[in-house]
């Protein structure tokens, strides 16, 4: 299974529903709360490509994006196969 790291901040509605995707799958994943790291965030936007925005979801080496992007790609079908790569 890919390594999924997701960038979030707290109080973020679209964090959770992100976490809470991958949780249903029984996804591990590492989460990096940027809410009190100024560096975390900048990390985040350079990774991202500029996009800074939460969450930014990572899976192995693809940024995938935020929480719409992750949901668009589950109801895809897409999703399993990205994580299982």
């Amino acid at each position: 299974m890919a390594d999924v790291v997701i960038y979030t901040r707290q109080l973020c509605g679209f964090c959770t529903a992100a976490k809470r995707l991958l949780e249903k799958k029984g996804v591990s994943f590492k989460e990096l709360d940027a809410t009190f790291e100024p560096g975390l965030k900048k990390q985040m936007v350079q990774k991202a490509n500029g996009r800074s925005t939460f969450p930014q979801i990572f899976v192995g080496t693809k940024h995938v994006g935020g929480c719409d992007e992750l949901h668009s790609l589950d109801r895809a079908g897409k999703l399993d196969a990205l994580l299982a790569a």
